[in-house]
């Protein structure tokens, strides 16, 4: 294994791991769970590590939540969807903006309408809703996006992030540094 391929599982296992040990703070809005932690590793994996190590870690901490019982089946599509398109469009863009739109569109929107059959059909909750999900899931997102960039601006600004950068995919440019 390569020197940037240890970086970046080394990286993943640290986001995993305050993902899972900070699961307990969680905020009950209507039938769901927000956990706004969730939503900032999601940020920062898309942007540190890329679309696949976003939506890997997603998976490892939804899966490991549900297993301690800090977690719903919600878990899944709420976050990976977000974590993906999070990595998806700072990979095309560059721009921390656009992890922090692919975050909250795919979590707050695409994932919180795909928990409606999992919450109907598997969860049996036949009080659900098909957009009852957008709000809690959007509020979720949007509190943990913004705390994911202002983790990611004090570690550009500390020059913690240049060190990460140094060997891998996401070399630090002058673009992806600014919002617009």
């Amino acid at each position: 294994m390569d020197k940037v391929n240890v970086k970046k599982l080394t990286l993943a296992a640290v986001l995993i791991a305050i993902g899972v040990v900070c699961s307990t703070f969680a905020i009950p809005v209507g039938f769901s769970k927000c956990f706004p932690i969730q939503h900032l590793v999601n940020v920062l994996s898309a942007m540190l590590l890329g679309p696949w190590y976003a939506l890997g870690n997603a998976f490892v901490i939804s899966l490991l939540r549900n297993l301690m019982g800090t977690g719903t089946l919600l878990a899944f599509p709420g976050s990976m969807v977000g974590a993906f398109l999070a990595g998806l469009m700072f990979m095309k863009f560059r721009k921390v903006w656009s992890a922090f739109i692919g975050e909250i569109v795919g979590t707050g929107i695409i994932g919180a309408i795909l928990c409606y059959p999992i919450a109907l059909l598997i969860m049996h909750n036949t009080s659900a809703a098909l957009f009852g999900y957008v709000i809690p899931f959007g509020i979720s997102s949007l509190g943990g996006a913004i705390l994911a960039v202002l983790i990611y601006f004090a570690l550009d600004r500390t020059g913690v992030l240049a060190h990460f950068n140094g060997g891998m995919a996401y070399e630090k440019t002058s673009n992806h540094r600014r919002l617009g």
